[in-house]
This record gives C-alpha cells, structure tokens and sequence, in this order.
C-alpha cells in the first residue's frame, strides 16, 4: 500500500495464480492496482470510474503479484514491482488506465517449463523498466531519499528473495534505469525488506525462521 500525495490510498493485488486470465478484466480485481478514498470512496478521476462497480477502483491492470510500490516525490512516479512465474519479473511505473500484459505479454515460463505466452511484450501493454529473469522473487523496495548517501540519492532498492540479493537500481532524472548493482551477496540470505530510517541509513530485513536480522547500512560499513 502507498498513499499518494493528494491523499488517496493505492493497494496491489495478486492473480491468484490459477485465475490469471481474470488480470485482463476490470470486472474484478485479480491483478490490479486499485485507487481509493481513505474513507473507501471511488476518486472521480480514476481512470475507469464511469464504468462504476470493481473497474471504478481500478488505477491498472493485467498484473501477475505486485510486491512493492513506492511513491517517488521528486520525480512524480509511482513504482512497483511484481513477480512472474519463472522469469519475468518486472519493475514498473503505473499509468493511470494502461494494461500491464499479464498472462498475454511475459518473460515469464509456468512451471513445468511450458511458454505461458508467445509474447515478451505486445503493442497495447505498458512495457515494464527493467525485468529480472531468471526470478530473483522481488520482496520489498524502497527509494533512497536519505542524506548519507549522496549518490544513492533517489536510486531503487529492491530485494530479493530467491536472488539472495539487495538490488540498487540506478536511475537518471527522468526515471530510466541506467545500471544494477547486486549488494549483500555474500550474506547468502534471503532479503526480504528495505527501507531509509529517519537517520539516512538503510535498514535491511533478512528473512530466515531461525537467524534472521536487521541490518542497518551506513558509508562506514
């Protein structure tokens, strides 16, 4: 979830996996980005909101399982990321009303191996910033706005699960990715969350159900 700086709430949701042709319609919510009132009420600006009933939240569809979002202020984005099946995951911006492609446009394989789709991208679908195949099971991102790390300022960071990683995305100022940079390999732990604390550090959540830890990251170590 992420609020938006005119106060209104944006959830993501999944496609529960054996309904995913359902992430094409916009008379249900599997696989979509919806958009609402904190009192529960439609936005008279949402982009589908003439149509009334579940297409009146929707903000956008034809999404596998978005994990993270984060509002980028000084850019005026709003990012997610979501995980494909075997490859395909994907860090997105959301357009208001455009159509992510999911199931018809992917990297992604099923898993017994079999293509999902013959397409990588199709003309119609907002195609993604960057994908990840194979999968590294993006968990949480957050944007760097801190003060410590000049350079990272404004960058992405991503975690991985299955990729055991901390991914920094580089950005320019207009929001295209102009690098990667894998972190906390040597850690060999699943990454399951990040985020800037008060204090400019970054604060990292491993996930293990016997070890896992807190790390906070600063320019000394």
């Amino acid at each position: 979830m992420a609020f938006l700086p005119d106060g209104t709430l944006v959830l993501t949701l999944g496609d529960a996996f054996a309904y995913r042709e359902q992430a094409q319609r916009r008379d249900n919510h599997l696989g979509t980005v919806v958009r609402f009132n904190p009192d529960g009420s439609i936005p008279a600006d949402n982009p589908f909101a003439d149509e009334g009933g579940p297409a009146a939240y929707v903000l956008s569809y034809g999404h596998r399982n978005v994990q993270g979002i984060v509002w980028d202020n000084a850019r005026e984005l709003l990012w997610t990321h979501e995980h494909g099946p075997q490859g395909g995951d994907e860090l997105n911006v959301i357009v208001p009303g455009a159509n992510y492609g999911w199931p018809i446009a992917t990297e992604g394989h099923d898993y017994n191996g079999a293509r999902i789709s013959p397409f990588y991208d199709h003309e119609g679908f907002e195609a993604p910033r960057l994908t990840w195949t194979p999968s590294i099971a993006p968990g949480g991102m957050t944007l760097y706005t801190g003060a410590l790390f000049e350079d990272w300022t404004g960058d992405l960071f991503v975690t991985a699960l299955s990729g055991k990683a901390l991914h920094h995305v580089d950005l320019d100022a207009a929001g295209d990715v102009v690098g990667e940079t894998r972190l906390l390999t040597e850690l060999n732990a699943r990454i399951r969350q990040a985020g800037v604390g008060p204090d400019g550090a970054l604060y990292v959540l491993t996930d293990s159900r016997d070890d896992g830890k807190v790390l906070r990251i600063t320019p000394g170590g």
